[in-house]
C-alpha cells in the first residue's frame, strides 16, 4: 500500500476495512498493559531465580516506565517522519525480540537492560495505534467509538494480565509471562500490512537531534525523581533530578519556539481543547495510580489477604473501566464532551470519597469504592484522548498521542509521588503518638516509617505487645488513607468544575 497523507475531513465514514484494521491496532494496546501486570506477579519467582538486590528489583519493575516515558513524545514525531506503520512494525520487532531476552535472561543485569528495551519499544507502539487510528477514522462519532474500543481493550489487558500470568506461572518458569506478546507481535507483523494503510508526512522534516535529546533526558529525570521520592521521601538526589529535568525541560521548550524544523507543533498548546483535554487526562491517571497505591496495600495488610486473593479483588475495578470505555462513546452523542468529562472526574471524586469514609475491615466500600473510581476514570480517559488526538491535524497526530500518553504517565508518578507523601505524613504523625510503651527505638522507627514494618515489627515483638502495634499501624494507615483520600477528592472535584467550564463550547 502506497505511502499517504491523508487530509482532515469530517464525514468521511470508515467501512468495513477500517474497522477491521482497528482490531488489529487493539493488540498492542491490549499487550502494552498486559505486561506492567504480569511482572508484578513474576517478581518472586525471578528473585529466586535470578538473587537480585533490592536496587536490581526496583530497576527491573522500573526500567520500563522509566524508558517509555522518556521516548513516548520523541516515537510519536518520528513516526510521524517515517511513517506511523513503519515504526508499528518496527516496534513490535523490537518488542518480540526483547520479550524473548527478558524470558530467559540468565542475569540480572540482561533482565533490566530487555526491560528498557521492552520500555522504549513499547514507546513506539501506543502513539503509533493512536495516530493511525486518527488517520483512520475521520468521522468524528466513528473516531470516539474507535478510541473507546482501543482504551477497552488497554482496560481489559491489566485484567487478563494477573489471569494469564498465574497460569503461567503454575506450570512453567518465570521467564514464560515475557513471552506472551511474541506470538501476538507474530500476528501483528503478518497482518498489519495488509490491513493497516501508511500515513506519514508527506515533506518530512528532519529529526532535531538535539530536541530529542533534551526531551528524553528531561522527563527521565523529572520522572525518576518523581519515583525514588515515592519510594523513600524527600532528599537531596530526587529533588536536584527533578530541578535539572524541569531546567532542561525549560531550554526544550525555548528551542521549539525558534528552531526550523521543532520536534513538537507548539501551536497545539495555544489550543484550550488541547490543553484542558491534558489536564483531565494528567489528574484523571493522578487519582487512579494515587489510589490504587493504597488498594492493594489494604488488601494485603490491612484485610491480610493473599496475593492472589488481592489481586482478584482488583478485577471488579478493571471490569468498570471496560464499560465506561465502552460507553463513553455512546453518552457522547447526548452529552457535550466537556460536561461529560467533568461528570467522569465527578464521578472519580465519589469513588474516591467512598475511601475516605473507609473503615478497618471493610471490604465492600472499597470494592464499590474502587469500581465507581474506574469508571469515572475510563470515561474520562477515552474522551480526552480522542480530544488531544483529534485536535491536532492529522500529520501531526504522532506526536499529539505522544503527549497525551506522556501525560498519563506523568500524572501516574505525580500521583503515587504525592498521595503518598500525604499518607506518610498522616501515617507518621499518628503513629508518634500511638506506638505503646516498650518498643525498641529500632522497631519504633520502623513501625512509623511503613505498615509492612510494623507488622514485621510486630511478629518480632511477640504477644500481646506485637498485637498492640499492629493493631495500633493498621488503624494509622486506614486514619491516614481517609485524609488522602479525601484531600484528592477534592482536588479531583475542582479539575472536574475546570473541564467543564473550559469544555462547555465542545460539542
Amino acid at each position: 500500500m502506497d505511502t499517504k497523507v491523508v487530509q482532515a475531513g469530517q464525514g468521511l465514514k470508515a467501512g468495513r476495512r477500517e474497522w477491521i484494521g482497528l482490531a488489529v491496532l487493539a493488540l498492542p494496546a491490549l499487550l502494552v498493559s498486559m505486561d506492567t501486570t504480569v511482572m508484578y506477579l513474576a517478581v518472586p519467582a525471578l528473585s529466586t531465580a535470578l538473587k537480585p538486590n533490592s536496587v536490581e528489583l526496583l530497576w527491573i519493575s522500573d526500567s520500563y516506565m522509566f524508558l517509555e516515558a522518556g521516548f513516548l513524545i520523541t516515537m510519536g514525531t518520528l513516526g510521524d517522519r517515517i511513517g506511523r506503520r513503519r515504526l508499528l512494525l518496527l516496534g513490535g520487532v523490537a518488542f518480540a525480540v526483547a520479550s524473548v531476552i527478558a524470558a530467559f535472561a540468565p542475569s540480572t543485569l540482561l533482565l533490566i537492560f530487555a526491560r528498557g528495551l521492552l520500555g522504549i519499544a513499547g514507546a513506539t507502539l501506543l502513539p503509533s495505534t493512536l495516530s493511525i487510528i486518527r488517520n483512520m477514522f475521520h468521522d468524528e462519532h466513528q473516531r470516539t467509538t474507535a478510541i473507546g474500543i482501543w482504551t477497552t481493550c488497554f482496560s481489559a489487558g491489566t485484567m487478563l494480565g494477573p489471569l494469564i500470568g498465574g497460569l503461567l506461572l503454575e506450570r512453567f518458569w518465570w521467564g514464560a509471562v515475557f513471552l506472551i506478546p511474541v506470538p501476538v507481535m507474530g500476528i501483528l507483523l503478518l497482518v498489519a500490512p495488509r490491513l493497516l494503510p501508511e500515513f506519514r508526512e508527506e515533506k518530512p522534516a528532519p529529526m532535531d537531534l538535539i530536541s530529542t535529546v533534551l526531551l528524553v533526558i528531561s522527563v527521565l529525570a523529572v520522572i525518576y525523581g518523581i519515583k525514588q521520592i515515592s519510594e523513600s521521601g524527600m532528599a537531596g538526589l530526587p529533588v536536584v533530578l527533578i530541578a535539572a529535568g524541569l531546567v532542561l525541560g525549560g531550554v526544550f521548550w525555548g528551542r521549539q519556539k525558534t528552531a526550523v524544523h521543532p520536534l513538537i507543533d507548539m501551536g497545539l498548546f495555544r489550543s484550550s481543547r488541547f490543553n484542558t483535554a491534558l489536564t483531565a487526562l494528567l489528574f484523571a491517571l493522578f487519582t487512579w495510580a494515587g489510589i490504587y497505591f493504597f488498594v492493594s496495600q489494604y488488601l494485603q495488610l490491612v484485610l491480610g489477604l493473599d496475593p492472589v486473593k488481592a489481586g482478584l479483588l482488583t478485577m471488579p475495578g478493571a471490569a468498570g473501566s471496560i464499560v465506561s470505555c465502552s460507553l463513553a462513546p455512546v453518552f457522547v452523542r447526548h452529552i457535550r464532551r466537556g460536561y461529560l468529562m467533568a461528570i467522569g472526574l465527578t464521578i472519580m471524586a465519589a469513588g474516591v470519597g467512598l475511601l475516605a469514609v473507609i473503615g478497618l475491615n471493610d471490604l465492600p466500600t472499597l470494592v464499590i469504592g474502587t469500581v465507581v473510581l474506574t469508571m469515572g476514570c475510563g470515561g474520562v480517559v477515552t474522551l480526552g484522548i480522542d480530544m488531544v488526538v483529534a485536535t491536532a491535524p492529522p500529520e501531526r497526530a504522532g506526536a499529539a498521542a505522544g503527549i497525551s500518553e506522556t501525560s498519563t504517565t506523568l500524572g501516574s508518578a505525580l500521583g503515587i509521588a504525592l498521595l503518598g507523601s500525604i499518607w506518610t505524613a498522616g501515617y507518621q504523625a499518628k503513629m508518634d503518638f500511638g506506638v505503646p510503651a516498650g518498643v525498641s527505638v529500632q522497631m519504633r522507627e520502623a513501625a512509623r516509617n511503613t505498615l509492612g514494618g510494623a507488622m514485621s515489627a510486630g511478629t518480632q515483638l511477640g504477644e500481646p505487645l506485637g498485637s498492640v502495634l499492629v493493631d495500633t499501624a493498621r488503624t494509622a494507615f486506614v486514619q491516614s488513607l481517609n485524609l488522602t483520600a479525601m484531600i484528592c477528592g477534592a482536588g479531583i472535584l475542582i479539575v472536574a468544575v475546570f473541564v467543564g467550564v473550559r469544555l462547555r463550547a465542545v460539542r
